[in-house]
């Protein structure tokens, strides 16, 4: 028998109802447990505020506007109801997201038309939270992974690395409770599935990363591109972005590149692609972004923007698993298949005076710095740790507060994504927004700050006087037509509150200027 999407809707108030971890696992798990096997996996992502694994490419595109006419057309409701299942639910976005074609937005209207109408009012206010990606129950997949692990009585580590071999959670989550911790054991990555990235810690400076390393580290050119996993197998070759999106139809020059060196015989890799100017330099961030979400005239804008590859790593070769071998031995296996020419720059150090100049040549070279990486350690997928660190010069300049935005999820409650602007004359022009960088008192303490200081305000944004002062740092000043001041600020992280300073002691815009064009001495322009 279907399981009622109104019980789903009612576990999902009582998650958002409380703080505690433990206790929303519980909740979870017992509400898991009491599901047909085909419902699990439409569930488990429902929860989380997922319709799709992170890799599949299938959206809904369904607008606030759209969603309020349906909303109108749903309170004229039939008089007989057909209760709401979590199956019909699931089924009903998933065919909203394969509509297509001229009449596409019409029949997305009536098939959200049709779970509406059969909707109770809790139902209602789930449904719409899960279709703009705004549950707000404080349960992520770390949650989730807890409550399967206490389903099945799987360890929490086993039921993690299937999902970083597979990306998908309710596939994951099917096993989990169906077959338990052997099932999951026998989960292997598959060929054209992205395995979730290996991330870095920062480090403050060469010396902290060779000394976390146990005194000895590689440091590899850390590349202002665009971080790709590429699977090989025959002539097929597929691209994923660091977020697993298929990017391959957008760089086909990546592909020529991929099957003119790599071997056929079934390879998974990672590198990194960058934008290359004429003058053999790299070409800023946005300049790549622009070939990434290319879709038509491919073509010309690889002639345009023309990329580089540089490989670090490799995790499959010819039905072997790799990701715990050492990196030391991946790297070994990586070089002998692949031509230097498209390997990452890298040197293996013991010295911090060496790795400081090898930082500069990066940084020279128009990259963002450095990653170190311990010579021993495992490639843990979707894992961020000390094995690998990254080291980044930034920028660092203070700015002033000229609006704020009320914050969602975690956050919702408080004014805690900030509009930062530079001195202009007698104008404050936007440079740039940020949520990083403040504590959750630290985040309080503004949201009533700058409600006492109140100009304006809008449903989802509070204009203030500019007298909050913060310290922002940055990696790269980027052309932006979106903002007054033709200029955004890339990575923006406030590192501290100002209270020491007013707001004529910000930067000026004039500052910045001179900032984005001293990039050009390292990087190319189109």
């Amino acid at each position: 028998m279907d399981t009622p999407f109104t019980r789903l809707a009612e576990l999902c108030k009582a998650l958002e109802a409380t703080t505690k971890r433990t206790e929303k696992t519980r909740l979870i798990s017992e509400f898991l447990f009491g599901l047909e096997p085909n419902e699990i996996a439409p569930a488990v992502l429902l929860i989380v505020g997922q319709i799709f694994p992170e890799f599949d490419p299938r959206t809904l595109e369904i607008g606030w506007s759209t969603m309020k006419r349906v909303l109108e057309k749903g309170k004229q409701t039939t008089l007989l109801r057909h209760q709401l299942s979590i199956r019909r639910v699931y089924s009903t976005l998933s065919e909203i997201a394969m509509t297509q074609g001229s009449r596409s937005r019409k029949l997305k209207e009536r098939l959200l038309v049709g779970l509406i109408s059969d909707a109770s009012r809790d139902e209602v206010e789930i449904l719409v939270r899960i279709i703009f990606g705004e549950m707000r129950i404080g349960v992520n997949e770390g949650v989730m992974l807890d409550a399967l692990a206490e389903t099945s009585g799987a360890p929490v580590p086993v039921v993690r690395r299937a999902l970083m071999l597979t990306g998908n959670l309710g596939e994951v989550a099917l096993v989990t409770i169906i077959q338990g911790e052997k099932g999951l054991e026998g989960i292997k990555p598959e060929l054209f599935v992205p395995l979730k990235p290996m991330l870095a810690e920062n480090a403050d400076n060469p010396e902290e990363a060779i000394r976390e390393h146990g005194g000895r580290t590689v440091f590899e050119y850390k590349f202002d591109g665009a971080r790709v996993q590429i699977h090989r197998l025959g002539d097929e070759v597929r691209v994923y972005s660091r977020r697993l999106s298929d990017v391959t139809e957008s760089i086909p020059d990546v592909v020529n590149l991929v099957q003119k060196f790599l071997p056929r015989v079934g390879i998974i890799v990672e590198g990194e692609i960058t934008a290359v100017g004429s003058g053999g330099k790299p070409l800023p961030f946005q300049d790549l972004m622009r070939r990434f979400t290319r879709v038509t005239d491919v073509q010309k804008a690889a002639e345009q923007i023309p990329l580089s590859l540089h490989l670090f790593d490799i995790l499959y070769l010819d039905g072997v698993l790799l990701i715990d071998e050492p990196y030391e031995t991946r790297w070994a296996i990586l070089s002998k298949i692949t031509p230097k020419e498209i390997l990452a720059e890298r040197t293996v150090t013991n010295n911090p005076k060496e790795a400081a100049a090898f930082l500069k040549a990066a940084m020279k070279a128009g990259h963002e710095g450095l990653v170190a990486k311990r010579l021993d350690s495992h490639y843990n997928p979707g894992a961020r740790g000390k094995d690998w660190l990254k080291l980044k010069p930034a920028e660092t300049m203070d700015l002033v507060i000229v609006a704020a935005d009320w914050g969602s999820g975690r956050r919702r409650g408080w004014l805690s994504n900030y509009h930062l602007a530079a001195r202009d004359g007698d104008e404050w022009n936007v440079v740039g927004k940020t949520f990083k960088g403040l504590t959750d008192e630290e985040f309080r303490w503004m949201t009533k700050r700058l409600q006492a200081i109140k100009v304006g305000e809008t449903d989802y944004t509070v204009s203030v006087r500019p007298e909050i002062v913060v310290e922002v740092t940055f990696n790269e000043v980027q052309h932006s037509p979106h903002y007054k001041s033709g200029f955004a600020l890339r990575f923006a992280r406030i590192t501290r509150i100002r209270d020491d300073k007013e707001s004529r002691d910000a930067e000026t815009l004039d500052k910045i200027r001179v900032l984005y064009k001293k990039q050009f001495r390292v990087k190319d322009r189109l």
